[in-house]
């Protein structure tokens, strides 16, 4: 089912952000994990958001409404960005009063690099996820980087370990499209589950 994917704005404050009450759906990970690009991937499109050679670009909520459907929803990423402590820490304040009191979040997409073991902060976020109960896929980037069996290995060890409590574990590749219509179908069960209860 093709759905019409728009930008529809940044958010630097709990109070700038979408009061229709859409189900919506939050991207999270490190900051050089390919967020944008699986967004992109997601969309159909190739500049739907920003994709930047300095890794940590993104310092706002972005919203990118999915037709009638639900909001995709860009955190700041975290560990890379070569930033000051003091905005760091402003980054994950906004990021956690999100996570923490939003009604209408109703998954997240946790992102990891399928070539790496997850890092500290990978670690912390789902510790932190676990820790509040909030709904979560994991998401291994950037598959089309390793052959067919370590793809298959590499899930297998994220399904046993960082994604042991995720609803599903999903190797994804933006260049290829492969992972992007199971990580489709995951997103709409959350939300028509969301809208259910909501009801």
């Amino acid at each position: 089912m093709k759905t019409t994917i728009r930008f529809a704005g940044s958010a630097a404050s709990p109070a700038q952000f979408p009061g229709d009450g859409l189900p919506e759906v939050a991207f999270l990970g490190r900051s050089n994990v390919g967020k944008s690009r699986l967004l992109n991937a997601l969309a159909g499109v190739r500049n739907l958001a920003r994709v930047s050679a300095t890794p940590g670009r993104t310092r706002l909520v972005n919203f990118f409404r999915a037709g009638d459907e639900l909001y995709l929803v860009d955190l700041p990423g975290y560990g890379y960005a070569r930033v000051s402590e003091a905005e760091r820490l402003s980054w994950e304040r906004l990021a956690a009063s999100y996570l923490l009191a939003r009604p209408a979040l109703a998954l997240c997409v946790f992102l990891v690099d399928a070539r790496h073991e997850p890092s500290e902060g990978d670690q912390l976020l789902r510790a932190f996820l676990d820790h509040h109960a909030l709904p979560y896929v994991v998401v291994a980037t950037k598959a089309d980087k390793l052959g067919r069996g370590e793809q298959g290995r590499r899930t297998r060890s994220l399904a046993e370990g960082i994604g042991l409590n995720a609803r599903a574990v999903i190797a994804a590749s933006a260049v290829t499209g492969a992972g992007v219509p199971e990580l489709w179908r995951a997103i709409r069960e959350a939300a028509a589950k969301s809208r259910k209860g909501a009801a």
